[in-house]
């Protein structure tokens, strides 16, 4: 008919008509670029025919409209809207940004595929997003939104961060957040609430995992999914953040991690295996402590007996911040544990038993490696109690000379006998020479003839008795005498010392060399 448009004059917006008073308004707007508000601006929470903005009306805008309808180079920016339809932009090359903030969804959004510079949803209630394999050379950003569905960034690819800043997720026992290899330069959760699992396994973030005050719930899974993911920059784990479910870790590449005891999750719910992190900042820095954190693992639960990794780790961390003392602790704790399992793996029960008497040995006598110091504290309380036994020996007359010459001289044998008795000596009678209450030792140092005969010397003989390699001559001279009252329990001391004391030597080297440490 004469007068209308051909079909090659035909915009693609004709098959669109009659369009929304909403529509209208925002083809009336584009040529200025203005952020459109639609109603009050507010996000509609009913149906609303006046704020209506159809998918595909917004499709055709967002893609470029025509000749007569191109959008702002700001790109498409509308608040307020009803969005009605599925807004499918799956594969698309958008060279605009879009922006729907405070928005409501009546259908997932699909950007798959797409390749945009940046996605401004703030503000918006959607029931979902599908942005697998998305490219943005901006970010994508969800600042205050509400999802009753799973929003997918599987594949992505964000130059800029990903903004979830006070997003509210009601996804209770289903997936809320899957962002498996994703690559973003930051990832922002501070205050976001998350009913739902959170995953981004093997993701690249190449700024910090933000999520102070973030509260994650997934009681029966995971809600929070971080395995093999790198994050360059910090973990924020604080600030009222709270964790309900598991929080995996496991080959996760951290450099730094802020959390606060708060943040942690509870018991059998932290999976830190093969995790690396290079600092500890905000958080406890003590080894007692940070042992109670590593102990809210439960290896059994996922078919483990034992992590030695995380130990390692905590130890290595603490080294590296000077905290020497305290790694020491971590790893002592560790080589516990390992030991533990170890054990429980053995089938005899006597095995088991020897087992563990060994480890208690090595426990409290090196920490099991790690403080061999320990061995020379024993050797040194073995050496005082030495001291005390022998100068009690000693004092009640139940030492004697450790010579055979002096054993048979008539200078030892007859101080045994009073001066008022006689005993023959070499078919002689020979008078005794001990005073009346005198003992046979008083008697025999009491002789001119024993004044060149070596003092005993209750520090040094049980410095001579315990330390093998030690040439003092005390235990040359002097010995234990059982004929004497308390002398048989003198000589079983004697005895058991030098034992101690071999094996606290041979441990000492043990200890100092790492030979008794667990590979």
């Amino acid at each position: 008919m004469e007068g209308q448009p051909t079909e090659a004059e035909r915009s693609p917006l004709d098959a669109l008509r009659p369009l929304t008073s909403a529509e209208e308004r925002i083809l009336a707007d584009l040529a200025i670029g203005e952020f459109d508000r639609l109603g009050d601006g507010r996000r509609p929470e009913l149906d609303d025919p006046t704020r209506e903005v159809r998918a595909a009306f917004l499709r055709f805008l967002i893609l470029g409209g025509d000749e007569r309808h191109r959008p702002h180079e700001k790109g498409v920016r509308v608040s307020g809207g009803w969005i009605s339809g599925v807004l499918d932009l799956e594969g698309a090359r958008i060279w605009r940004d879009i922006g729907l903030k405070d928005c409501r969804f009546d259908a997932v959004p699909v950007l798959r595929y797409a390749v945009i510079d940046n996605l401004l949803l703030d503000g918006s209630s959607l029931p979902g997003l599908e942005l697998d394999r998305l490219e943005a050379r901006g970010g994508v950003s969800l600042k205050s939104a509400e999802l009753a569905g799973e929003v997918r960034l599987s594949g992505s690819r964000l130059g800029g961060n990903l903004c979830l800043d006070g997003a509210l997720f009601s996804c209770a026992g289903r997936a809320a957040l899957t962002a498996d290899g994703i690559e973003v330069r930051s990832v922002e959760l501070r205050g976001a609430l998350i009913a739902g699992e959170t995953r981004m396994t093997s993701a690249r973030i190449s700024g910090d995992l933000d999520l102070t005050g973030a509260r994650l719930s997934y009681p029966d899974g995971e809600a929070l999914h971080l395995n093999r993911t790198v994050v360059r920059g910090g973990l924020f784990l604080r600030g009222g953040a709270e964790i309900k479910g598991t929080l995996d870790l496991t080959g996760a590449s951290i450099d730094i991690l802020h959390d606060d005891q708060a943040s942690w999750p509870a018991p059998g719910n932290l999976l830190l295996n093969r995790c690396l992190y290079n600092a500890l900042i905000g958080g406890p820095m003590d080894a007692r402590r940070r042992l109670a954190w590593l102990a809210r693992q439960s290896p059994d639960r996922w078919g483990e007996d034992f992590w030695p990794q995380p130990y390692e780790q905590l130890a290595h961390v603490f080294r590296e911040m000077g905290h020497d003392e305290d790694a020491r602790t971590v790893l002592v704790e560790k080589e516990r544990l390992q030991r533990v399992a170890r054990r429980a793996r053995a089938s005899n029960s006597l095995w088991r038993l020897l087992i563990r008497a060994k480890d208690r040995l090595l426990g409290v006598t090196l920490g099991y490696g790690h403080r061999p110091l320990l061995s020379l504290g024993w050797l040194l309380l073995f050496w005082g109690l030495g001291v005390a036994v022998f100068a009690f020996a000693e004092a009640h007359f139940a030492i004697k000379p450790n010579n055979p010459v002096v054993l048979r001289s008539s200078e030892w044998t007859m101080c045994g006998v009073s001066r008022n008795e006689e005993r023959t000596l070499a078919a002689v009678p020979t008078p005794g020479r001990a005073e009346l209450g005198q003992s046979q030792l008083q008697c025999f140092l009491g002789q001119t003839e024993a004044s060149s005969y070596p003092a005993f010397n209750a520090w040094m003989y049980s410095l001579d008795t315990l330390f093998p390699v030690l040439e003092i001559g005390q235990k040359d001279y002097w010995r234990p005498d059982p004929a004497k009252r308390w002398g048989s329990f003198v000589m079983g001391y004697f005895y058991f010392q030098a034992l101690v004391g071999w094996a606290l030597s041979l441990l000492a080297i043990a200890g100092f060399s790492g030979l008794v440490r667990s590979r």
